[in-house]
């Protein structure tokens, strides 16, 4: 989906808080998702966390216990949702993974593909299935050039290997095998800007391309929007391109999205133990706030007993990332 140019001479992004006609409020919470850090084998161009190999920053045994001892204690907790970085090379991992198992929850990983193949790593498509983990995986494009542009030279041909290796292993077969794929769109050079195709279509193209080339089969396709935050961010403003981009997305902003938004009924928690709203306020340091205003942590969650201590969702412009088209969810899109 495509539009003009935007003219934005004397033109303002509107405070999302004030496009809502009423409080964007928390649901009940079932959701936990958990950055374990920023350690990635990769350094993408469009990644809002600005992981990568020289990066550092990764959970510690103290937070990783707390996480542990709030998957026990709350059956209303889902889905445990581990991100990065790339999750499977940051501390805590597989004790987080088989707490959350162990306590009926679904476990998404969020993985890179490529990481399979690092030393130390080649165990993982073999975890993952023996511990029935649902992975959702990025694969911006099925055409080679593209996903290397973004993603770095060779990673398109790493993560059809890896495909390939979780298909052996029942994935995108089994239903208890879950195997999704994540769309990004290329990031904007001009003020030519899209949004993310129709992503039933796109998942059929998807489907089409990878099982006739390389016999590769998935579940589900999810489009994702890029939110200007992190690296997409730096690269909108080195383009001069930032302001123009939120005033596209905000043209573009659709209320029937917002009942569906996926900072609604989850927590996101940062290395250090930290909550958000979502991952995209972890990332802009938007901490979430109880109804007194206070910041939250993990410990505090635990001190209390009780995960609904949010009323009112932090939100900023880069919301309208959500919110634009069919809207963009970790889940991919909204409608």
């Amino acid at each position: 989906m495509q539009t003009k140019p935007i003219n934005t001479a004397n033109s303002k992004v509107t405070p999302f808080k004030d496009k809502l006609s009423y409080s964007l409020t928390k649901k009940e919470i079932n959701v936990l998702q958990i950055n374990l850090g920023k350690r990635c084998n990769l350094a993408c161009t469009h990644c809002h966390v600005e992981a990568g190999p020289k990066r550092t920053e990764e959970l510690s045994s103290e937070i990783c216990g707390q996480l542990i001892a709030l998957i026990h204690r709350f059956p209303e907790i889902k889905i445990v949702d581990l991100t990065g970085g790339a999750p499977e090379m940051n501390y805590g991992f597989k004790p987080l993974v088989e707490a959350a198992r162990a306590t009926g929850k679904q476990v998404i990983v969020r993985s890179n593909l490529t990481i399979y193949f690092e030393e130390g790593f080649d165990d993982l498509p073999e975890y993952f299935a023996k511990h029935k983990l649902r992975i959702v995986a990025s694969l911006p494009c099925y055409l080679v050039d593209n996903v290397d542009k973004m993603r770095g030279t060779g990673v398109f041909d790493a993560s059809i290997k890896a495909l390939q290796w979780l298909n052996r292993l029942g994935y995108g077969q089994q239903p208890d095998l879950i195997l999704d794929l994540i769309y990004n769109p290329q990031l904007p050079q001009s003020e030519k800007f899209s949004l993310a195709p129709e992503q039933t279509n796109l998942e059929r193209d998807y489907k089409m391309f990878l099982q006739e080339h390389f016999g590769i089969v998935f579940n589900n396709l999810f489009t994702i929007t890029n939110l200007p935050v992190g690296r997409t961010k730096m690269h909108l403003e080195r383009k001069k391109l930032y302001t123009s981009y939120l005033q596209f997305l905000e043209s573009h902003f659709n209320a029937s999205t917002v009942e569906h938004l996926m900072c609604r009924d989850e927590l996101s928690i940062d290395y250090l133990g930290n909550v958000y709203d979502c991952d995209f306020n972890q990332m802009m340091n938007l901490p979430a706030k109880t109804r007194n205003g206070e910041t939250l942590t993990i410990a505090k969650l635990l001190e209390v007993g009780n995960l609904d201590l949010i009323s009112e969702v932090q939100t900023a412009a880069y919301c309208y990332g959500c919110t634009a088209g069919c809207g963009s969810s970790c889940g991919g899109a909204l409608l």
